[in-house]
């Protein structure tokens, strides 16, 4: 799949999309608009703009999908899919990598505005949900009594 990451390229840190986000904000003079619950419900489709986050209470439209609806959609009518996309064509894994993007860099740009360390908030919650669904007590997969 091609989302940019090239064969031997180093990983993206959150850090670095979060310096880019800001910048990219900060560049276009958007940070008026960065509130929690503007970002929040950009991502869920409450408000749409420009494609990264211009929001105003004047581009309220609740029919807009968001980028979390955009990235349902490419999944709606496919049923289950097995792990690597096989019978995709190239063009649906990019479509697929760009929605994928537009949802993970509100996230960046929400936990940033907020003041969450989310790499350190997602290995918490990793370690939490290790404690809440211990593989000694699941059965092929499945959680047992919750």
């Amino acid at each position: 799949m091609t989302g940019g990451n090239q064969e031997g390229d180093q990983s993206v840190s959150l850090d670095l999309l979060k310096q880019k986000m800001a910048s990219f904000a900060k560049e276009r003079d958007w940070d008026q608009f960065h509130s929690p619950r503007n970002l929040l419900l950009a991502s869920l489709g409450f408000y749409m703009g420009s494609p990264f986050f211009h929001l105003a209470e004047s581009n309220i439209r609740n029919c807009d999908v968001g980028e979390v609806g955009e990235l349902s959609e490419i999944f709606q009518w496919k049923g289950e899919v097995p792990k690597g996309l096989p019978g995709w064509k190239e063009d649906e894994k990019v479509h697929l990598g760009e929605e994928l993007s537009d949802v993970l860099l509100y996230l960046v740009r929400l936990s940033d505005i907020c003041g969450i360390d989310l790499g350190k908030a997602a290995l918490r919650k990793v370690e939490l949900n290790a404690i809440k669904y211990p593989a000694s007590k699941t059965n092929n997969g499945i959680a047992g009594s919750c």
